[in-house]
């Protein structure tokens, strides 16, 4: 091309942006899920570790 332009298409070009666009936003997504399953995991876990303690201190 006379003008320095890449040798793609219009509909090339618009794909591609697309497609990262809706990659990083999947990828944003669970991210996020992640880092709940780890705020209920380490809930869960002090949940258990104040019943055995309980259990402990009461014990006869």
């Amino acid at each position: 091309m006379p003008d320095g332009m890449p040798n793609e298409t219009p509909g090339e070009a618009l794909t591609e942006p697309s497609a990262e666009r809706r990659h990083l936003a999947a990828e944003k997504k669970n991210q996020r899920y992640v880092w709940w399953y780890l705020a209920y995991f380490l809930f869960g876990i002090h949940i258990v570790a104040f019943v055995m303690i309980y259990a402990v201190t009461h014990a006869k």
